[in-house]
């Protein structure tokens, strides 16, 4: 089957290297190397300096895969994580193994395009359980157990959700979970933007420490703010479905970039700097769009993150947002995200606060709403 046009991929390529003041960036305040590398002990410093660029193991680094599940999925254990180079790797691997002929699975949407088009590649059925504005963007179990058929094979879910920032409560996931095994159900937990933001409640376990049919994804790209490394990993207790996804990366990226490996090794031993740095600047950047938000009250409105370092504004003016972007762009160089990239139809753009320069952003954006 052909695939469709990467909708936010292709925005992004046709704006994001040339438009001045990001506002829509979807990961947190990036690091430099020498940051990075100021964080690494001897030993870490050790094992940079004597890299050589060789290929590396096809399910990554046995260290930094233990690194993994010591740092994010205490419950698991290192023959339980598989390595990719990015999360799309881990999404098109993993979802192309798991996702066949004549399946059906269960997307909630709006969504990252790729967690629907992968399984349509291999003529799997797609139902959509759309989130809801009125429903504060929150799952809907009701709404996924009535979409269930007797060929359903997986849920994929994506919490921090992106666009909205909303997040899944242990309680939801729970009764989620409960759901699943008791139609024997796989379920695809995206969870790139876990642990970043400053939820109500407590982070919910990753799905893949409790139920024995869950794949959770993970990234270095967004809560870390390391994009460039291209380091994502699947966890899941089913090591023979991770041996044949490891065989579909045979087709894609085959190994990993071994300096990657090593920045990301060093990263997440130091995890909860990093987090608590990109918490901060999350923290202080919302303070200004909860200022922002009620002083044009009159033109947006949202429902404010609960996780992530993204939102979804719906925009009360008179033309389309469509319109209002690109006027945005031209005359003030602001970069928003419409809500059509994501097949959304709404008035909504998507915006991010996991930068240090939003604020500049944001005040070009008021600039542009003062003209």
């Amino acid at each position: 089957m052909s695939i469709n046009v990467f909708k936010l991929e292709e925005y992004l390529t046709k704006y994001e290297f040339s438009t001045p003041h990001l506002l829509c960036c979807s990961d947190a305040e990036s690091l430099s190397m020498q940051e990075v590398i100021g964080y690494a002990d001897d030993n870490e410093k050790g094992l940079w300096n004597n890299l050589r660029l060789g290929y590396t193991e096809g399910s990554g680094l046995p260290m930094l895969r233990n690194q993994i599940t010591s740092s994010l999925y205490p419950q698991l254990k290192t023959d339980n994580i598989l390595c990719f180079a990015g999360a799309e790797d881990g999404i098109f691997c993993a979802l192309h193994t798991l996702c066949e002929q004549g399946d059906h699975v269960i997307v909630l949407t709006p969504c990252y395009q790729s967690l629907i088009e992968i399984p349509k590649l291999n003529g799997a059925q797609i139902t959509g359980i759309p989130l809801l504005v009125e429903n504060k963007w929150r799952i809907d179990l009701d709404e996924i157990k009535k979409a269930i058929k007797q060929n359903t094979k997986c849920i994929v879910i994506n919490f921090p959700h992106n666009p909205t920032g909303q997040v899944i409560t242990q309680a939801e996931l729970n009764d989620l979970i409960t759901l699943c095994d008791a139609y024997g159900l796989w379920l695809f937990s995206d969870e790139v933007y876990r642990l970043l933001g400053n939820p109500k409640e407590s982070w919910s376990q990753p799905a893949a420490e409790i139920y024995p049919k869950a794949l959770s994804l993970g990234v270095m790209s967004k809560a870390f703010g390391m994009p460039g490394l291209r380091i994502g990993w699947i966890a899941c207790q089913d090591k023979q479905l991770l041996k044949k996804i490891e065989y579909m990366k045979h087709y894609t990226s085959i190994c990993n970039s071994a300096p990657s490996e090593i920045i990301s090794l060093i990263a997440l031993r130091n995890k909860d700097k990093i987090l608590a740095r990109n918490n901060l600047i999350v923290a202080e950047n919302l303070k200004l769009l909860d200022v922002f938000i009620e002083r044009y009250k009159n033109l947006f409105e949202w429902v404010r993150p609960q996780g992530g370092c993204i939102g979804f504004v719906k925009y009360k003016g008179q033309e389309s947002i469509e319109v209002f972007s690109e006027r945005l762009i031209k005359e003030k160089g602001v970069l928003v995200m419409p809500a059509s990239v994501y097949d959304h139809e709404s008035n909504n753009f998507r915006i991010g606060f996991g930068r240090k320069n939003m604020p500049e952003a944001l005040a070009k954006l008021e600039e542009f709403l003062k003209l």
